[in-house]
């Protein structure tokens, strides 16, 4: 009686160094990693509403308040006496930078806080392209919100101020510029919201960073003497940013071209110094 001895098949050198993974670390792939894990939270949704909901509401607030004051004859505010619907539609651009901006610096920090970077960056062990897929789809999401939220704030104050000297539309000069540049500016704190969280590793460090560099420091250079606010303050961040989206501009004010190339460089700024850190630091 034989037996028959299955025989065993041996890979040779050459054929294991050319073997193949099954799996490639593409960026289309590290860019629906991120996007799923985005979605998987809940943070996120009620976030991003929340961000939604200030555009609308406080813009048709604003525009319900001037109504008022309009067919009434109470006192107002100069600056406020001098907006238009598009200035009113944008008062809520202020709280929703900051709702778009900390949960930028969430979606970068919140993976140091929780441990969860070791596991992306094992993943992905060339680091950088988890950093530009982060920014890419959280900037792409904020980006999108952002311009549906001023473009409905718009309409719903076009029909509410239809009657007063603030009246606008879609056709007016300036208008769907000035939206388009709001939307845009909102895409762009989400990414430094991003670059702080990754840069800093500190949902409280880059939330501080964030609330300062838009809110505390504009507010800081009143102090300044007039020549040097003059010299200053166009260049800040907010400064540059508002001036994207300003129907009227003045020799104190960047024009929208000037505005978006400073805020797209402060931008870079921020995501730079994020990268720097991401390859020359372990997580």
């Amino acid at each position: 009686m034989s037996t028959v001895t299955p025989s065993q098949t041996s890979s040779t050198p050459a054929e294991l160094r050319t073997a193949r993974p099954a799996y490639k670390v593409t960026a289309a792939r590290v860019l629906r990693s991120e996007w799923a894990k985005l979605w998987s939270l809940r943070s996120p949704w009620i976030t991003l509403g929340l961000a939604l909901l200030f555009l609308v509401a406080f813009g048709m607030i604003a525009a319900f308040q001037f109504k008022s004051r309009i067919t009434s004859g109470r006192p107002m505010d100069r600056d406020f006496a001098a907006q238009s619907a598009l200035g009113l539609s944008l008062f809520g651009t202020n709280f929703a930078q900051l709702a778009l901006g900390v949960l930028g610096v969430l979606v970068a920090a919140g993976e140091y806080s929780t441990g969860m970077i070791r596991s992306t960056l094992a993943a992905v062990p060339r680091r950088l392209p988890v950093l530009w897929s982060k920014a890419a789809v959280y900037g792409l999401i904020a980006l999108v919100l952002g311009t549906a939220g001023v473009f409905v704030a718009f309409s719903a104050d076009s029909g509410i101020l239809s009657s007063t000297r603030a009246a606008m539309t879609f056709s007016d000069a300036g208008v769907v510029r000035g939206l388009l540049g709001a939307g845009l500016y909102l895409g762009l704190v989400g990414v430094i919201g991003v670059a702080l969280g990754a840069l800093l590793r500190s949902v409280a460090g880059g939330i501080a960073v964030l609330v300062a560099s838009l809110m505390l420091i504009p507010g800081l250079t009143s102090l300044l003497p007039t020549s040097w606010q003059n010299h200053i303050s166009p260049y800040l961040p907010s400064h540059a940013g508002e001036a994207m989206f300003a129907l009227h501009h003045d020799s104190t004010t960047l024009s929208p071209t000037a505005g978006l190339l400073v805020f797209l460089g402060w931008t870079v700024l921020a995501l730079a110094g994020a990268a720097v850190r991401l390859l020359r630091t372990d997580a």
